[in-house]
């Protein structure tokens, strides 16, 4: 199947490591494209939640797939997240076309895009981490019930069901925090002369433009979502952004085929596990 050709794809919160990611269907989909740019816009190895227990082989070839995009000479932008903050230490570590930074200006057809995570605008991640760190694992388990509760309803005929997304919508609190968030990015964003901001995060999939609510102005404000429940992805080709929506009938299923390079070698090179896991022991 000819691969899919875009100029820069976007992703974000893939939480590798944890039951609720969808490694699969993210592998699927970096295979369908030819992207000549991608950012991993934070939270992509979820080391809060890291177990050596836990580690698929969907999730090592997830790893492997993005080396392949490296040794093809495609730039390969890592921004670090809050669940991946243990690599803030080593930001701007390159290796030929991978950088890790915290965040990223780009000149994307002459407008300029301010590209990073999100969680710096996140209340609690600032002021007690115990308590995102609490939430998240209490997160995980909510999407790891779900799973389990959607493979009940399929072999029932039934449709799925998502129960984070029936508990934001229960909560004004969660709707008022995606507004102030998205609010809060485009108003530095107007202050900074930049055309776009790019952000994750929140796990909300948006392309829009908005007002600055500071001064005249107004910027495009994107968020990529996320690889756990919407399983969305930013791209940018022919000078539009648009967003990706995953769907299982759009690809052929191909969970028997390995990729023939150098890159997949990666696992007898490198013992990912063990490096994640000094990763969450060592202090910051």
């Amino acid at each position: 199947m000819a691969k899919r050709e875009v100029d820069i794809v976007v992703i974000s919160d893939v939480h590798l490591g944890t039951y609720g990611c969808h490694a699969k269907e993210l592998l699927k989909y970096l295979k369908s494209i030819k992207p000549k740019m991608l950012i991993l816009n934070g939270d992509i190895i979820d080391i809060w939640q890291f177990s050596k227990s836990y580690w698929p082989e969907a999730h090592m070839k997830v790893i492997r797939r993005i080396l392949k995009f490296v040794t093809e000479g495609i730039p390969v932008y890592y921004l670090t997240g809050n669940h991946d903050e243990m690599l803030r230490k080593f930001a701007d570590f390159n290796m030929g076309s991978f950088q890790l930074l915290n965040k990223i200006v780009l000149n994307i057809d002459g407008k300029k895009a301010w590209i990073f995570h999100g969680d710096v605008f996140d209340v609690t991640m600032q002021h007690s981490k115990w308590l995102a760190k609490l939430g998240a694992v209490g997160y995980d388990t909510l999407i790891w019930l779900n799973s389990v509760t959607n493979w009940v309803l399929t072999a029932m005929g039934r449709e799925k069901m998502s129960f984070s997304k029936k508990v934001k919508a229960r909560f004004k609190d969660a709707v008022k925090f995606i507004n102030q968030f998205e609010q809060t990015a485009a108003d530095l964003a107007v202050d900074k002369n930049y055309q776009y901001v790019i952000c994750g995060h929140i796990h909300q999939a948006e392309i829009r433009k908005i007002e600055s609510t500071e001064k005249n102005g107004s910027v495009i404000y994107l968020n990529s979502g996320d690889w756990v429940e919407s399983l969305t992805a930013l791209e940018y080709h022919d000078k539009k952004w648009k967003i990706f929506n995953y769907r299982p009938e759009d690809f052929i299923k191909d969970d028997n085929e390995d990729d023939k390079t150098d890159a997949e070698d990666l696992d007898a090179k490198l013992d990912v596990k063990s490096l994640l896991e000094r990763f969450r022991q060592e202090p910051s």
